[in-house]
């Protein structure tokens, strides 16, 4: 047996040349902005956005071994300052040998702040490359100033037509035995666009295939070893974040199927219930408001049902909640009319109370004409003072609240209008 059989199967199958990578052709199919950067024979500083499993290591080796520079490796989540010192050193003497040299920076994001800076002065000064790889925004987790210094790659899940080529891939290395198709089908839906789970997973495979002296891997067999199928689920990533979009875009947008799908997907990837049910009140308030005022109350029952049953139990009243929510009908105008409120006041000036709304629990107070002129409304017709003014004396009317001609908002916006018509009669 050679020593290359002994290496983890993902090092055995990784590419050595841009052409044998899997995936990624919208960056390294030819013409392709990152290809184009190979060609150009200058390396340039960049941030390779994506994924795990979808090759940013190894699109970095790549890189390295295009522009012949020596690869330094360094990972935020074990390193730290000394590592980029000892980069740093490297890269002189490096330097002064005429060699070029590119820094990896395996999950740049979980470097802090003062760690990200000390990369500045060396990447301005042109003594290394610098290629950080993360899973998570680069918007909101590397720092302006270095990402203002480097290009941002974005890569995307393997698509299953990429996962099926990376098997085949493995059989030809003869890694493992013939497998069914079925069962390849469901090796590609567990891998979930994950190179790396996937051959992880396809070496496990192949160890317990050799122990069972077996030639074929079929689908019953693939689902003992495997056991209950695990989904990948970053509970405080990009994923989770765009997963909670989907769900608050899909009972905005009133599809209950929808809606419940997003539901379940976090709730089967291990997302908090708790969260969801804050998720819900919110998405009440937001998107329903006054066209269906009961929504917001089911959606506070429903966090309080989980709180008492806990879960799976629990999970059922959140799953009626959503289903209400996403059917119900639509109302942004007191969200809308809020925002416009806020925005309003901080631009304003501090505008008096008018006097005939100030509270007078004095006698001082009552002197000085504090609440004088007020006109109690439950003493007029129909509990409404016709013609008073609740504003600031001299601002206009802001019409901050516009209702929607949709669920009880039809009704509120037709007694609006009848106060307002009574309001100019009385003028």
């Amino acid at each position: 047996m050679t020593a290359a059989t002994h290496m983890p199967l993902a090092e055995r199958l990784r590419p050595t040349t841009l052409g044998a990578v899997v995936g990624q052709q919208h960056l390294l199919g030819e013409g392709m902005a990152l290809r184009l950067a190979f060609e150009s024979g200058q390396p340039h500083s960049c941030i390779f956005w994506g994924p795990p499993g979808t090759g940013k290591t190894t699109i970095a080796r790549l890189m390295a071994h295009a522009f012949e520079a020596q690869f330094i490796t360094i990972s935020a989540v074990l390193g730290g300052v000394k590592d980029i010192r000892d980069a740093v050193d490297k890269a002189q003497l490096a330097q002064q040998q005429g060699l070029r040299t590119l820094v990896f920076v395996d999950e740049v994001h979980r470097f802090n702040k003062s760690q990200q800076d000390a990369f500045l002065p060396h990447v301005e000064s042109g003594l290394f490359t610098f290629v950080g790889a993360t899973t998570e925004n680069p918007s909101f987790e590397v720092n302006s100033a270095l990402l203002s210094r480097a290009a941002v790659y974005v890569l995307h899940a393997l698509t299953p037509d990429d996962l099926k080529q990376i098997v085949a891939l493995a059989q030809a290395e003869h890694a493992l035995p013939a497998i069914e198709d079925v069962a390849i089908e469901r090796l590609v839906g567990y891998a979930d666009g994950d190179a790396r789970r996937l051959l992880n997973t396809l070496e496990t495979l192949a160890v317990s295939a050799v122990q069972e002296k077996r030639q074929t891997i079929t689908d019953d067999w693939l689902l003992k070893v495997l056991g209950q199928q695990l989904r990948r689920y970053d509970k405080g990533g990009e994923q989770f974040y765009d997963t909670i979009s989907a769900l608050h875009k899909s009972v905005r947008g009133s599809d209950p199927d929808a809606a419940l799908y997003w539901l379940v997907r976090m709730l089967d990837g291990g997302a908090d219930p708790r969260y969801l049910a804050r998720r819900l009140i919110r998405m009440a308030s937001e998107d329903i408001g006054l066209a269906d005022p009961r929504a917001l109350r089911l959606a506070l029952d429903a966090a309080d049902v989980y709180a008492r049953l806990g879960s799976p139990e629990g999970e059922l009243a959140l799953a009626e909640c959503v289903v209400y929510l996403a059917v119900a009908a639509k109302s942004n105008a007191v969200y809308k009319a809020f925002n416009a409120a806020k925005a309003f006041v901080k631009q304003d000036g501090t505008r008096p109370v008018p006097l005939h709304l100030r509270n007078a629990p004095t006698r001082l107070m009552k002197t000085l004409d504090y609440g004088k002129g007020y006109r109690y409304a439950h003493d007029e017709p129909d509990a409404f003072a016709a013609g008073e003014r609740y504003l600031p004396d001299g601002m206009p009317d802001p019409g901050f609240y516009q209702p929607v001609e949709r669920g009880l908002e039809i009704k509120i916006a037709d007694k609006l209008q009848r106060l307002k018509n009574r309001n100019h009669q009385a003028h």
